[in-house]
Protein backbone atom coordinates (compact mmCIF):
# COMPACT_ATOMS: atom_id res chain seq x y z
CA UNK A 1 0.00 0.00 0.00
CA UNK A 2 2.89 2.59 0.72
CA UNK A 3 4.23 1.79 -2.54
CA UNK A 4 1.88 2.60 -4.25
CA UNK A 5 1.06 6.06 -2.45
CA UNK A 6 4.86 6.79 -3.00
CA UNK A 7 4.90 6.10 -7.01
CA UNK A 8 1.32 7.98 -7.10
CA UNK A 9 3.20 11.02 -5.34
CA UNK A 10 6.40 10.72 -7.41
CA UNK A 11 3.91 10.68 -10.53
CA UNK A 12 1.96 13.80 -9.71
CA UNK A 13 5.92 15.49 -9.07
CA UNK A 14 6.91 15.02 -12.82
CA UNK A 15 5.68 17.27 -15.08
CA UNK A 16 6.27 16.99 -18.35
CA UNK A 17 7.49 20.00 -20.52
CA UNK A 18 7.56 21.00 -23.71
CA UNK A 19 10.85 21.87 -25.04
CA UNK A 20 10.73 24.90 -27.93
CA UNK A 21 13.17 23.70 -30.52
CA UNK A 22 12.52 26.82 -32.52
CA UNK A 23 16.24 27.38 -32.78
CA UNK A 24 16.86 24.10 -33.34
CA UNK A 25 18.53 24.65 -36.89
CA UNK A 26 20.62 27.31 -35.63
CA UNK A 27 24.56 26.95 -35.40
CA UNK A 28 26.89 27.52 -32.54
CA UNK A 29 30.40 27.64 -31.75
CA UNK A 30 31.68 25.28 -28.31
CA UNK A 31 34.81 27.37 -27.09
CA UNK A 32 37.37 26.27 -24.28
CA UNK A 33 39.22 28.83 -22.65
CA UNK A 34 41.93 29.32 -21.09
CA UNK A 35 40.90 29.26 -16.96
CA UNK A 36 42.86 32.65 -16.35
CA UNK A 37 40.26 34.10 -18.75
CA UNK A 38 37.66 31.96 -17.42
CA UNK A 39 38.15 33.74 -14.01
CA UNK A 40 38.14 37.06 -15.44
CA UNK A 41 34.92 36.65 -17.11
CA UNK A 42 33.63 35.20 -14.09
CA UNK A 43 34.62 38.95 -12.25
CA UNK A 44 33.06 40.95 -14.86
CA UNK A 45 29.59 42.75 -14.95
CA UNK A 46 27.47 41.75 -17.40
CA UNK A 47 27.28 44.63 -18.90
CA UNK A 48 30.45 45.26 -20.41
CA UNK A 49 32.63 44.05 -23.76
CA UNK A 50 34.57 41.64 -22.54
CA UNK A 51 36.57 40.91 -26.15
CA UNK A 52 36.35 40.60 -29.65
CA UNK A 53 36.90 37.62 -32.21
CA UNK A 54 38.38 38.46 -35.64
CA UNK A 55 37.99 35.71 -38.24
CA UNK A 56 39.93 35.79 -41.55
CA UNK A 57 39.70 33.89 -44.35
CA UNK A 58 41.77 33.65 -47.83
CA UNK A 59 40.91 31.50 -51.04
CA UNK A 60 41.95 27.49 -50.26
CA UNK A 61 43.20 27.90 -46.96
CA UNK A 62 41.27 27.33 -43.26
CA UNK A 63 39.57 30.23 -41.29
CA UNK A 64 41.86 31.87 -39.06
CA UNK A 65 40.26 32.68 -35.57
CA UNK A 66 41.33 35.65 -32.87
CA UNK A 67 40.40 36.86 -30.07
CA UNK A 68 41.30 39.49 -27.95
CA UNK A 69 40.32 40.46 -24.50
CA UNK A 70 38.84 44.13 -23.93
CA UNK A 71 40.75 46.62 -21.93
CA UNK A 72 37.67 45.98 -18.98
CA UNK A 73 38.64 42.71 -18.44
CA UNK A 74 42.46 43.20 -18.20
CA UNK A 75 41.84 45.76 -15.37
CA UNK A 76 39.44 43.94 -13.42
CA UNK A 77 42.57 42.94 -11.35
CA UNK A 78 45.69 44.52 -12.68
CA UNK A 79 48.02 43.10 -10.52
CA UNK A 80 47.16 39.88 -12.48
CA UNK A 81 48.67 40.51 -16.03
CA UNK A 82 47.14 38.13 -18.93
CA UNK A 83 47.60 37.94 -22.54
CA UNK A 84 45.59 39.86 -24.76
CA UNK A 85 45.80 38.07 -27.90
CA UNK A 86 44.58 34.64 -28.08
CA UNK A 87 44.18 32.13 -31.39
CA UNK A 88 41.56 29.89 -31.80
CA UNK A 89 42.20 26.27 -32.85
CA UNK A 90 38.57 24.76 -35.23
CA UNK A 91 37.54 21.80 -35.24
CA UNK A 92 34.42 20.97 -36.99
CA UNK A 93 31.70 18.18 -35.11
CA UNK A 94 30.81 15.44 -37.59
CA UNK A 95 30.08 12.20 -35.63
CA UNK A 96 28.11 13.45 -32.61
CA UNK A 97 25.42 15.46 -32.30
CA UNK A 98 25.80 18.36 -29.36
CA UNK A 99 23.08 20.76 -28.62
CA UNK A 100 23.06 24.10 -26.30
CA UNK A 101 19.61 24.10 -24.05
CA UNK A 102 18.72 26.98 -21.91
CA UNK A 103 15.94 26.46 -19.05
CA UNK A 104 13.73 29.98 -17.96
CA UNK A 105 11.68 30.32 -14.67
CA UNK A 106 9.97 33.24 -14.75
CA UNK A 107 11.45 35.36 -11.20
CA UNK A 108 8.36 35.66 -8.73
CA UNK A 109 7.61 39.46 -8.16
CA UNK A 110 6.59 40.71 -4.69
CA UNK A 111 2.58 39.29 -3.65
CA UNK A 112 2.70 36.67 -6.63
CA UNK A 113 3.05 32.46 -5.43
CA UNK A 114 5.57 30.89 -6.52
CA UNK A 115 6.51 30.06 -10.05
CA UNK A 116 4.97 26.77 -10.66
CA UNK A 117 6.80 23.63 -12.39
CA UNK A 118 4.30 24.30 -15.22
CA UNK A 119 5.88 28.05 -15.91
CA UNK A 120 9.22 27.03 -16.08
CA UNK A 121 10.40 26.24 -20.02
CA UNK A 122 12.98 24.70 -22.05
CA UNK A 123 14.57 26.21 -25.10
CA UNK A 124 17.03 24.55 -27.52
CA UNK A 125 19.12 27.70 -28.64
CA UNK A 126 21.12 25.73 -31.42
CA UNK A 127 23.15 23.28 -32.63
CA UNK A 128 27.01 22.75 -31.92
CA UNK A 129 28.89 22.53 -35.14
CA UNK A 130 32.01 23.77 -34.54
CA UNK A 131 34.71 23.40 -31.24
CA UNK A 132 37.40 26.36 -31.06
CA UNK A 133 40.06 25.78 -28.78
CA UNK A 134 41.57 29.01 -26.68
CA UNK A 135 45.33 29.00 -27.23
CA UNK A 136 47.54 32.36 -26.17
CA UNK A 137 50.73 33.33 -28.34
CA UNK A 138 53.65 32.23 -26.75
CA UNK A 139 54.35 35.71 -25.87
CA UNK A 140 56.63 37.81 -22.65
CA UNK A 141 53.41 38.49 -21.25
CA UNK A 142 52.36 34.39 -21.07
CA UNK A 143 56.02 33.55 -20.58
CA UNK A 144 56.05 35.81 -17.32
CA UNK A 145 53.03 34.12 -16.38
CA UNK A 146 53.47 30.93 -16.51
CA UNK A 147 56.98 31.78 -14.83
CA UNK A 148 54.67 33.00 -11.64
CA UNK A 149 52.45 30.00 -11.88
CA UNK A 150 55.21 27.34 -11.58
CA UNK A 151 57.02 29.73 -8.61
CA UNK A 152 53.49 29.62 -6.63
CA UNK A 153 53.20 25.79 -7.55
CA UNK A 154 56.55 25.45 -6.22
CA UNK A 155 56.31 26.93 -2.77
CA UNK A 156 55.40 24.57 -0.02
CA UNK A 157 52.66 24.07 1.67
CA UNK A 158 54.54 24.63 4.98
CA UNK A 159 57.44 26.92 5.74
CA UNK A 160 59.42 26.99 8.96
CA UNK A 161 58.58 30.26 11.13
CA UNK A 162 61.32 31.49 13.31
CA UNK A 163 59.75 32.38 17.06
CA UNK A 164 60.82 35.09 19.20
CA UNK A 165 58.26 34.22 22.16
CA UNK A 166 57.50 30.99 23.40
CA UNK A 167 53.68 30.07 21.45
CA UNK A 168 51.47 27.32 23.09
CA UNK A 169 49.95 26.00 19.76
CA UNK A 170 53.35 25.43 18.14
CA UNK A 171 54.67 23.08 21.31
CA UNK A 172 54.90 19.20 20.40
CA UNK A 173 52.55 16.91 22.35
CA UNK A 174 54.40 14.31 24.59
CA UNK A 175 52.97 10.54 23.54
CA UNK A 176 50.26 9.46 26.23
CA UNK A 177 51.50 6.77 28.34
CA UNK A 178 49.13 3.78 27.12
CA UNK A 179 49.76 4.19 23.59
CA UNK A 180 53.93 4.32 24.94
CA UNK A 181 53.05 1.07 26.78
CA UNK A 182 50.48 -0.59 23.78
CA UNK A 183 53.48 -0.10 21.38
CA UNK A 184 56.04 -2.30 23.65
CA UNK A 185 53.56 -4.37 24.35
CA UNK A 186 52.99 -5.36 20.10
CA UNK A 187 57.24 -5.09 20.00
CA UNK A 188 57.66 -7.43 22.54
CA UNK A 189 54.53 -9.89 21.21
CA UNK A 190 56.28 -9.07 17.82
CA UNK A 191 59.46 -10.80 18.63
CA UNK A 192 57.69 -13.77 20.08
CA UNK A 193 57.54 -17.07 17.41
CA UNK A 194 54.86 -19.73 18.78
CA UNK A 195 55.73 -22.86 20.31
CA UNK A 196 54.57 -26.22 19.19
CA UNK A 197 51.44 -26.61 20.97
CA UNK A 198 52.42 -30.00 23.02
CA UNK A 199 55.39 -27.88 24.68
CA UNK A 200 53.16 -24.89 25.25
CA UNK A 201 50.92 -27.98 27.15
CA UNK A 202 53.97 -29.16 29.23
CA UNK A 203 54.81 -25.62 30.39
CA UNK A 204 51.41 -24.87 31.51
CA UNK A 205 50.75 -28.02 33.22
CA UNK A 206 54.31 -27.53 35.01
CA UNK A 207 53.28 -24.01 36.08
CA UNK A 208 49.94 -25.30 37.00
CA UNK A 209 51.58 -27.77 39.69
CA UNK A 210 52.96 -25.34 41.52
CA UNK A 211 49.75 -22.78 41.61
CA UNK A 212 46.26 -23.49 41.29
CA UNK A 213 45.88 -20.01 39.40
CA UNK A 214 47.13 -17.48 37.48
CA UNK A 215 46.47 -14.35 35.64
CA UNK A 216 46.83 -13.96 31.90
CA UNK A 217 50.71 -11.74 32.22
CA UNK A 218 52.08 -14.38 34.70
CA UNK A 219 51.14 -16.88 31.85
CA UNK A 220 52.77 -15.19 29.19
CA UNK A 221 55.85 -14.32 31.05
CA UNK A 222 55.71 -18.03 31.29
CA UNK A 223 55.49 -19.52 27.71
CA UNK A 224 56.46 -16.62 26.22
CA UNK A 225 54.01 -17.28 23.42
CA UNK A 226 51.53 -14.56 21.91
CA UNK A 227 48.89 -14.05 23.74
CA UNK A 228 46.29 -13.99 21.14
CA UNK A 229 47.77 -18.01 20.75
CA UNK A 230 48.11 -18.75 24.27
CA UNK A 231 44.26 -17.93 24.90
CA UNK A 232 43.28 -20.10 22.58
CA UNK A 233 45.53 -23.33 23.86
CA UNK A 234 44.19 -22.04 27.55
CA UNK A 235 40.38 -22.18 26.22
CA UNK A 236 41.28 -25.84 26.00
CA UNK A 237 42.53 -26.68 28.97
CA UNK A 238 41.65 -23.77 31.17
CA UNK A 239 38.56 -22.61 32.91
CA UNK A 240 38.55 -18.82 33.30
CA UNK A 241 36.59 -17.48 37.26
CA UNK A 242 34.30 -15.12 36.09
CA UNK A 243 33.75 -14.62 39.92
CA UNK A 244 35.66 -14.00 43.10
CA UNK A 245 38.00 -14.69 44.90
CA UNK A 246 39.60 -15.46 41.58
CA UNK A 247 38.23 -13.26 39.60
CA UNK A 248 39.95 -12.92 36.00
CA UNK A 249 42.04 -16.02 37.13
CA UNK A 250 42.73 -19.27 34.83
CA UNK A 251 42.87 -22.46 36.13
CA UNK A 252 42.94 -25.82 35.12
CA UNK A 253 39.54 -27.82 34.42
CA UNK A 254 38.53 -30.64 36.74
CA UNK A 255 39.75 -33.29 33.99
CA UNK A 256 43.29 -31.79 33.93
CA UNK A 257 43.45 -31.13 37.37
CA UNK A 258 45.89 -33.68 39.92
CA UNK A 259 47.28 -32.18 43.14
CA UNK A 260 49.32 -33.67 45.61
CA UNK A 261 46.92 -33.26 48.53
CA UNK A 262 45.09 -35.49 46.29
CA UNK A 263 47.13 -37.90 46.02
CA UNK A 264 48.04 -38.27 49.85
CA UNK A 265 44.45 -38.61 50.59
CA UNK A 266 44.03 -41.65 48.40
CA UNK A 267 47.25 -43.04 49.88
CA UNK A 268 46.24 -42.51 53.30
CA UNK A 269 42.36 -43.55 53.06
CA UNK A 270 41.42 -40.55 54.66
CA UNK A 271 38.88 -37.95 53.60
CA UNK A 272 38.61 -34.20 55.13
CA UNK A 273 42.26 -34.11 56.44
CA UNK A 274 43.93 -30.90 55.98
CA UNK A 275 47.78 -31.30 54.78
CA UNK A 276 50.38 -28.86 54.43
CA UNK A 277 49.19 -27.92 51.00
CA UNK A 278 45.54 -27.25 51.85
CA UNK A 279 46.40 -24.40 54.31
CA UNK A 280 47.39 -21.91 50.70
Amino acid sequence: MSKEITDTAAAAARVDKELDLSNAGRGVWLVKVPKYIANKWEKAPGNIEVGKLKISKQVGQKAQVSLTLSDAVINIDPAEEIPRDHRLDVSVVTKQTLGVFAHSVPASGAGSADPTPESEKLFMEGRIVQKLECRPYADNCYMKMKLESIRKASQPARQLKSLEKIVQTFKPVSDHKHNIEEKERKKAEGKKSRDDKNAVLDMLFNAFEKHQYYNIKDLVKITRQPISYLKEILKEVCDYNMKNPHKNMWELKKEYRHYKEDDKKDEDGKEGGMSDSDSD
